[in-house]
């Protein structure tokens, strides 16, 4: 307290994330953060089922219940200084059941930390699964004279992989660097994306919990700095007609115990230990399992189809983008897995226990990967297909006994729960779309 007092700081944003990721919290005066500590923070543990227009999902625990209690507990160790808010750091929170004392059953955050205790048992020794994130996410302006109220910022197409003000006249993407560069969340590079208005910012890799903690504080503070400006940032998957998604690419690898990378063999073909082929299978195996996790919402699959960069099929390959697991040609140290198969509005907590706790069962079992991609991926009989909707992914993640196994039935019946709701209240909504296809012919 002392410390945050002498920087200028008199407030603490203690922040954690919700069952779809979305960044809950509260601010607390420097002075009471030791009672924080102590005693934790009351939330109503129906934050977890609330909806991103705030109706209350009935999953189990909430509702039903009379609507209890979670406790919050400030990560100290996560404090930062807020460089877009002076006076204010904000930290993470890790979440209780005060009746227990165990992490809430919920918590995406707990929910990584389960599955990586079991890394050991299901490796048969000790390995530290290394995440490296990549986000990509749309700037928009406000436009009343859109049906949303939104447009895309700079709207010039064909600066692709660019950088500078062709592709961001305002100049939002130096700014964004530079204000997260002093968070302490591994920020490397950026550029503008493909399609106009869309951005893609690098993150440095690290063990897999602090990856999604910086994931999960990178989409916060992304939102939070264009807010600033004015504009809205969306991590959704494909907010517009005409224009590809954003993804939520993940690069991985195992660390030994001695910090040896375990998916480099130089001897082996293609340069990859047996260990890195079982986890290639793995991920194959449970892939439509893990779309329901990695694209969660009804929109993600807009996002898929052919020749959209964006996966289709159950397939890998070497240095391959049109894969949905990709193979960089970098070895030694560097050798990793891209996972391409994941859209920037997933909860990067739920990506990365989905991606390792697949990536496990493919070793446990010694799983072996068909032959690689050669070639354009988009052949339809060249592959599986990945699940079409959010309803057919939901499914595949009930069937797999395996994965829900190590992520546990009481998450698995929530996220179910939760996300059978929200395709349920989809099907009653009228869209845009129906009035303009039938009101006026019919």
């Amino acid at each position: 307290m002392e410390s945050l007092r002498g920087q200028g700081t008199d407030v603490v944003r203690v922040i954690y994330p919700d069952l779809i990721g979305v960044d809950r919290g509260r601010d607390i005066l420097v002075g009471h953060l030791a009672s924080a500590c102590a005693h934790g923070l009351s939330f109503c543990r129906a934050v977890y089922h609330t909806s991103p227009r705030g109706d209350v999902v009935p999953v189990a625990g909430g509702l039903d219940a009379g609507l209890p209690d979670i406790c919050v507990r400030p990560d100290l160790a996560t404090l930062q200084t807020l460089p877009w808010e002076p006076g204010v750091a904000w930290c993470l929170g890790d979440t209780f059941d005060p009746a227990t004392g165990e992490p809430a059953a919920e918590s995406p955050r707990a929910l990584l930390r389960r599955v990586l205790e079991r890394a050991e048992e299901y490796a048969d020794s000790a390995v530290t699964p290394v995440v490296g994130p990549e986000l990509e996410y749309f700037l928009c302006e406000a436009d009343p004279a859109t049906p949303s109220g939104w447009s895309v910022y700079g709207g010039a197409t064909g600066n692709v992989y660019s950088a500078g003000r062709r592709g961001d006249p305002d100049g939002h993407l130096l700014r964004t660097l530079r204000s997260l560069d002093g968070l302490g969340i591994g920020v490397i590079a950026g550029n503008h994306e493909f399609d106009g208005g869309q951005f893609e910012i690098n993150l440095g890799h690290s063990d897999a919990l602090d990856a999604a903690d910086r994931a999960f504080r990178f989409k916060a503070a992304v939102k939070e700095t264009a807010r600033r400006e004015g504009r809205l940032a969306t991590f959704m998957a494909k907010p517009f007609n005409g224009l590809g998604g954003s993804g939520f690419h993940l690069h991985l690898s195992l660390a030994d115990g001695c910090g040896r990378n375990v998916f480099e063999d130089e001897e082996a073909p293609a340069g990859l230990s047996a260990t890195a082929r079982h986890a290639v299978a793995g991920l194959l195996r449970h892939a439509p399992a893990l779309s329901a996790l990695l694209n969660p919402t009804i929109n993600s699959y807009k996002r898929f189809g052919p020749d959209t960069l964006a996966p289709w099929l159950i397939d890998w390959g070497l240095d391959n983008r049109s894969a949905m697991l990709r193979i960089p040609p970098e070895r030694g140290d560097g050798t990793r897995i891209e996972l391409r198969l994941g859209d920037a509005s997933a909860n990067p907590y739920l990506v990365v226990a989905g991606t390792v706790a697949a990536l496990l069962l493919g070793i446990r079992d010694k799983a072996e990967p068909p032959a690689p991609l050669e070639g354009y991926g988009y052949q339809e009989d060249s592959a599986p297909l990945l699940p079409g909707t959010l309803g057919a992914a939901l499914d595949a993640l009930e069937a797999d006994e395996a994965l829900t196994g190590l992520l546990g039935a009481e998450f698995t019946d929530a996220f179910l729960t939760y996300k059978r709701n929200e395709i349920e209240r989809f099907h009653h909504h009228v869209t845009e779309w129906e009035f303009t296809e039938y009101a006026f012919l019919l």
